[in-house]
């Protein structure tokens, strides 16, 4: 699985990208694929609902 990691602190172009695509101002800001999944708040309720596992294999 590759991990790409996006500085949005170094690189003002790209943080307003984020904000555009996600509508939220703070980091993380997880994509698992094409699907947004949110911050380390929405990425642990979705593991605990039983979610993360299947996004997870369907980008196997």
């Amino acid at each position: 699985m590759q991990i790409d990691e996006i500085r949005v602190d170094l690189d003002p172009a790209q943080r307003q990208t984020m904000m555009d695509i996600t509508g939220r101002r703070t980091v993380p800001q997880i994509f698992i694929g094409d699907t947004h999944v949110g911050g380390h708040d929405d990425l642990v309720a979705l593991d605990q609902r039983g979610g993360l596992d299947p996004l997870l294999a369907g980008q196997a």
